[in-house]
């Protein structure tokens, strides 16, 4: 018996180390900077009946927990009994994938002596598929660019040209798109030939004994976390900027014996604009919060998931049917765990950070292609469309200070400027800490950042801004104030609407100040030598610190409080 235990662990260690090699074969073959750079991505492992037995560390929530949703539609589309050794599944339907046109999730079945035993799924972000661009403006999915139902991209192992040239005439940055398809493709196939060999290796001919063993290890773990906590309900409530009026999301966790129910019943409704969420994206983000605060240390799967229930009343932001606009659904998605956090954090009080950013303050940006007017003779402008990976401060948590520049909730990286530059004729003529935009308290929220973006050719360039708490700023927690608002504006001092396609004149630049995150706690509280600090390091500034904190120098220069 326990040989039989050692087995299993070591088996589902096994399966850990294949899904992350998936993921890192996505990244190093795949063509898209957010893919390659920012590790806008996901990778897991599934049984025959599709449900996720194991994610790639590598990857965000808002891609792992909804694509866990997704494989089981794949299955419904194409049963086992239909499927082929060779075949390749694809779909970047909103509603059955990620929740947006931009993301391709990919499905291959692993065979076993001609019998499917296993799935493995990947989804990465594309820099475009037509339409209006990565942009709130469509008021429609059909606005947004090309879907692809669920179907077949390989036929036992030969590629489905026919669809590889309707993407091709589809999009803006054909070989970014197709080179990430095929990334996609390969990186399922990789773990395909380990997930056969360990199965050869170790003699067995089906994963059902490590599924139930990592499903029920999952389950008590889960139960375990759960036994201590209050059962009991809590809500909150947050104003986000939206579109062309103020979101509110609205959120109630009830904790019970064996789930945590999320509802975000009372969220605004449906927007004409492309800022909604299907519900699998709200999902996804939801259960992503909750497990922060609950169970950071039990594996993501689809057992844990299954034990947080989240639901929306349709037509409402945070559920939004089809065919809505959802381009953009991430800028509402990131902020979907600041708003559970708020409930969390009066039930367990400490547990949960101050709001931080959330939404990624990305450069989405091009010219030509309809991006921008048409040029005249003799002025140069490169046709491109990119984008590059950026984010705010998150908020304070109850015992440290929020990390500064750091994407939160999703995970992904910043991308460095030296690639936007190399790939695009954009210039950043600046990337620096923005000093003071941390909120104060007994721990600080992380600072924003301060970006200036130019070109280096004499013509305009577009800029498809995402940008959210330019109104809202993060809230403190417990005592500590909010983070400094985000502001989009030109170096000249106008300014951009924070959403929507806007065509930067030849010559000017565009100044990107990313909000930073709540402080948390009494400021009064905060130790002396964490203010020095900070002033030594610039992050606050002297007059902010006087303000803040009541401190004053005396005569030997060291830092002390007014009387």
């Amino acid at each position: 018996m326990k040989s039989d235990l050692i087995q299993l662990q070591v088996t589902w260690s096994r399966l850990l180390a294949i899904v992350e090699e998936q993921a890192q074969t996505l990244i190093r073959t795949s063509f898209s900077v957010t893919t390659r750079e920012g590790g806008d991505v996901s990778a897991g492992v599934f049984d025959a009946e599709g449900r996720m037995l194991a994610q790639a560390v590598t990857g965000t929530p808002g891609h792992i927990n909804s694509m866990a949703m997704a494989v089981p539609h794949f299955i419904k589309r194409f049963p086992p009994a239909q499927m082929k050794e060779g075949d390749v599944f694809l779909t970047n339907d909103p509603w059955q994938g990620t929740g947006h046109l931009h993301d391709f999730t990919f499905v291959t079945p692993t065979f076993l002596d001609g019998k499917v035993v296993a799935f493995f799924a990947c989804t990465s972000h594309v820099v475009d598929i037509g339409g209006v661009g990565f942009s709130p403006e469509g008021r429609t999915v059909y606005h947004e660019g090309l879907r692809v139902p669920i179907m077949r991209f390989a036929d036992e192992g030969r590629t489905n040209e026919w669809l590889v040239e309707i993407v091709r005439n589809n999009v803006r940055e054909a070989t970014q798109v197709i080179g990430d398809m095929y990334a996609l493709a390969a990186c399922n196939d990789n773990a395909v030939k380990s997930m056969t060999a360990l199965m050869r290796e170790y003699e067995i001919d089906s994963l059902d004994a490590v599924r139930d063993y990592i499903f029920e290890n999952t389950r008590h773990a889960m139960l375990d976390a759960f036994a201590p906590l209050p059962k009991k309900q809590a809500s909150n409530a947050m104003r986000t900027d939206g579109y062309d009026k103020p979101v509110d999301l609205t959120c109630t966790v009830t904790i019970e014996d064996e789930r945590i129910v999320v509802d975000f019943d009372g969220s605004s409704p449906v927007s004409d604009f492309g800022i909604n969420c299907p519900l699998c994206y709200t999902a996804a983000y939801a259960s992503f919060a909750v497990k922060c605060v609950v169970a950071p240390k039990v594996p993501n799967n689809s057992a844990s998931l299954d034990m947080i229930v989240v639901t929306a009343p349709e037509n409402t932001i945070v559920n939004a049917p089809f065919p809505s606009a959802v381009a953009v659904r991430s800028v509402v998605g990131h902020l979907v765990p600041d708003v559970v956090f708020g409930a969390m954090h009066e039930l367990l009080p400490g547990r949960a950070p101050a709001e931080g950013a959330g939404s990624l303050w990305g450069v989405k940006a091009g010219a030509g292609m309809g991006l921008t007017p048409m040029v005249g003779n003799g002025v140069k402008q490169t046709n491109f469309m990119m984008m590059s990976l950026h984010s705010g401060g998150m908020g304070a948590r109850s015992n440290c200070d929020g990390l500064s520049a750091t994407p939160f909730p999703s995970g992904v990286k910043n991308i460095p400027v030296e690639v936007t530059e190399a790939i695009t004729p954009l210039v950043i003529w600046k990337k620096e800490l923005r000093q003071d935009s941390g909120g104060v308290g007994k721990f600080r929220g992380g600072l924003g950042q301060t970006m200036v973006v130019g070109s280096r050719e004499d013509a305009p360039f577009a800029i498809l801004a995402t940008f959210d708490r330019i109104h809202n700023a993060p809230r403190g927690r417990s005592g500590g104030s909010d983070g400094a608002n985000g502001i989009l504006r030109l170096e000249s001092g106008e300014l951009l609407k924070p959403k929507g396609r806007q065509v930067i004149p030849a010559g000017a630049r565009v100044v990107l100040d990313m909000p930073g995150g709540g402080g948390f706690g009494n400021p009064e509280e905060r130790p002396l030598e964490l203010i020095e600090a900070d002033l030594q390091r610039y992050l606050i500034s002297w007059e902010a610190a006087v303000a803040a904190y009541g401190v004053s120098r005396d005569a030997n220069g060291k830092l002390v409080r007014a009387a």
